[in-house]
């Protein structure tokens, strides 16, 4: 017979008398390294109430062949951060989609005037360019579905490449001269290569391209950037790459720091410090006819657009690019 004593058990501790671990203040994480950057972005747009203007009128073409890549989520959400601290912009909407024309509240129906009629037919942008509702200071050129058949017409016609050229020039003399000088002018293109990103890139005089935080993203990088040469070496030798922004970048993947870093080795200055994160506010602005500047100016992704502005703005007052 077993003489041994029994086990004793010890009693269950009461739950209050567990200590609960302080939370570091590490900000190394992914998670705390972006509340950080919220706040600091934040703090950065309240500070600053107007952007200086630019030394002349900067004229972007916003391009990258590769749909999906936000091209015209960028080209609205700069626009709109530009015009809300103070100065005149101008959207081309060369998309036949329309789909900048829907941000930013512009009515675009199939027959409406608009960006058609300014490349095809050569009618004066003074009668075709519509402010936008909600942001002063913004104008559009808006597209719409007719636009589809633009790139057919367009062979046919006497200096098919430089035709939006010529009428923007046209138009942006005018303003000038009539005291109300615009003080950047972003270019939607359509996802191709075709003759209405041609007309955009002899029109601008300065590429902002968007990549996607994506492996995909790079591998038409490099047809575009041959396409810019050849257009620089025969058409626009004016034409220049200066701006480079990171967009759906997401801190938590190690693809995402990957793409940014392949990025950042080629483009250097070029690439905007601030990559525009993944948000579900940029997603859902469009719906309501509204840039995520307007929809919900504190969310990430609203202030990362303010920030790639400003980065913008600073360039252009000291009459240099990026």
């Amino acid at each position: 017979m077993n003489d041994q004593e029994p086990t004793r058990r010890t009693p269950p501790t009461a739950a209050s008398t567990y200590s609960v671990p302080v939370p570091s203040n590490d900000d190394s994480t992914p998670l705390a390294a972006a509340a950080q950057q919220h706040v600091s972005l934040l703090q950065r747009a309240s500070a600053i109430q107007r952007f200086e203007r630019p030394v002349h009128s900067r004229v972007f073409v916003v391009a990258n062949q590769k749909g999906g890549v936000g091209k015209t989520t960028t080209t609205v959400n700069v626009a709109a951060a530009l015009a809300l601290k103070g100065l005149r912009v101008l959207v081309v909407d060369l998309d036949p989609q329309g789909n900048a024309s829907t941000a930013l509240n512009v009515p675009h129906s199939e027959g409406t005037p608009g960006v058609y009629e300014a490349i095809v037919e050569g009618v004066d942008l003074d009668e075709l360019v519509k402010p936008c509702p909600d942001i002063p200071g913004l104008t559009v050129l808006p597209a719409s579905i007719d636009l589809a058949g633009a790139e057919i017409e367009l062979v046919s016609l006497v200096a098919r490449e430089s035709r939006l050229d010529r009428a923007l020039q046209s138009y942006l003399k005018d303003c000038e001269a009539a005291g109300d000088r615009i003080d950047y002018v972003l270019i939607d293109c359509p996802p191709s290569l075709g003759l209405l990103t041609v007309n955009a890139m002899v029109a601008g005089r300065e590429v902002l391209i968007p990549i996607q935080c994506e492996y995909y993203a790079l591998e038409g990088l490099g047809q575009l950037i041959r396409n810019i040469d050849l257009i620089r070496a025969h058409l626009n030798p004016k034409l220049e790459i200066t701006t480079v922004l990171l967009t759906m970048y997401d801190g938590r993947t190690r693809l995402s720091a990957g793409v940014a870093e392949e990025v950042r080795g080629h483009f250097a200055e070029k690439v905007i410090t601030t990559p525009i994160p993944r948000s579900v506010r940029i997603s859902e602005a469009p719906s309501y006819q509204q840039s995520v500047i307007t929809y919900d100016g504190t969310s990430s992704g609203a202030l990362s657009y303010l920030e790639a502005a400003r980065e913008i703005a600073l360039a252009g007052s000291k009459g240099a690019t990026r």
